[in-house]
């Protein structure tokens, strides 16, 4: 006997470690697993993994598919609407409203004067060279200048409404989102405008240097009006509270707000941006938000208790830039000459039917661009997921196969 603690090197104890293999042990009583049933237990899991992978794999099917069909049906609609408008456009033409052309002459007429400000080239190039300027990087994703976006059916309103924004405000260039203003201007390594090249290169091309800043706004990167749409308003105009006095009672000779009070073309209603929304819950409610329009400047005076930030203006021209900040003086006779204003909304009699028609259109459009982006981005997922499904496969290959090699022969005891 030896004490505890101590070890026996004996030829006896060898021969007994000896006698102990891992493998054999593992393949006998004791609840192990041999390899073999070890890489068929794996292969069942693995089998089992495969299979919901595959039934992903369908549920990208079927909604690329589904996706797709969408795409088709947008696809018929978009053809069916142009044969339709094109068929309005010919009836427009033979009711043609002389005095609706003349208003959108003359508010080009007033654009291009401002022959050296990015507007004025744009508008020109545009109207002069419209072949080459369709081509041009700085056109695409262009909505338009202000005062061309928005109409007013009231001359006084129009005119201080263009005071109150100022005309460089109301030249601005409208694009969708910023990735579509980038090709306006280039700058050198030191930051500086590059006068050769984009909308600067393009005023030197016909003759002109654009001069200052201009305004260009990207309708992606404004914060818009999420509340309510008035009900059943076609012009889908916002659901804003009244002004109220402190007595309760509403000022007397209020119109309305700004922001409502611009009519705003169909096809520009809904779906200028990827979001959904049109202008006058972006490009208007940015420049006017709660703005709001008396009748004269003693109601705009008498209501400044309930009168804003944003202001307030007047139809004989009174104007409140802020609470406590306040226009006055005459408008100049030559700078309002120079002004640009809103034009007066059309009164012919298929122009409602027809900008109807651009609206849907508009909306339609909007839709497909939604789809196919949906459908890249279930194409991608479906790529994916048949990635994951080849990778699946080559390991339970890789396990089945290991499966198949006969099991290292067991080391026997000695008898």
């Amino acid at each position: 006997m030896y004490p505890t603690g101590r070890q026996q090197n004996g030829p006896f104890v060898q021969s007994t470690m000896m006698q102990l293999d891992p493998k054999e042990t593992s393949s006998r009583g004791g609840g192990g697993m041999s390899q073999a049933e070890f890489a068929l237990f794996h292969s069942d899991r693995l089998h089992s993994d495969l299979e919901v992978m595959g039934d992903k794999i369908k549920q990208h099917e079927v909604n690329l598919k589904s996706l797709k069909t969408e795409k088709n049906k947008l696809d018929e609609s978009i053809l069916d609407l142009q044969v339709h408008m094109s068929k309005l456009h010919s009836t427009r033409s033979e009711n043609t409203n002389p005095l609706g052309e003349e208003e959108e002459e003359d508010i080009n007429e007033q654009i291009l004067r401002h022959v050296n400000s990015a507007a004025g080239v744009l508008s020109y190039v545009q109207s002069h060279h419209y072949s080459q300027a369709s081509q041009l990087d700085m056109t695409n994703g262009v909505v338009g200048v202000v005062a061309k976006l928005g109409k007013v059916s009231d001359q006084n309103l129009s005119q201080v409404l263009s005071d109150y924004l100022g005309t460089t405000s109301m030249l601005a260039l409208v694009y969708k989102d910023y990735k579509c203003v980038t090709p306006l201007e280039k700058y050198d390594n030191q930051g500086n405008v590059d006068r050769n090249g984009a909308i600067h290169g393009l005023a030197s091309s016909i003759g002109r240097t654009i001069e200052g800043h201009f305004d260009v706004i990207s309708l992606e990167n404004l914060r818009p009006y999420v509340g309510k749409r008035i009900a059943g308003d076609a012009q889908r105009r916002l659901d804003l509270p009244k002004p109220k006095l402190p007595n309760g009672e509403y000022p007397p000779g209020f119109l309305g707000y700004a922001v409502n009070l611009i009519k705003i073309e169909p096809a520009y209603l809904v779906c200028v941006t990827a979001y959904g929304y049109g202008l006058r819950e972006t490009l208007f409610y940015s420049l006017f938000s709660h703005l709001q329009v008396y009748k004269t400047r003693v109601d705009m005076m008498s209501a400044l208790p309930c009168i804003t930030d944003d202001g307030a203006v007047s139809l004989d021209g009174g104007i409140i830039r802020k609470s406590g900040i306040f226009t006055l003086g005459t408008r100049d006779a030559v700078a309002a000459a120079a002004k640009v204003r809103f034009a007066k909304p059309s009164a012919s009699p298929g122009s409602e039917n027809y900008s109807e028609a651009e609206r849907q259109m508009n909306e339609l459009r909007w839709k497909k661009e939604k789809t196919l982006e949906a459908i890249k981005r279930a194409q991608v997922l479906r790529d994916h997921a048949l990635y994951n499904f080849g990778k699946k496969k080559e390991e339970i290959v890789r396990c089945l196969a290991q499966s198949s090699y006969p099991p290292n022969e067991q080391m026997k005891s000695p008898r």
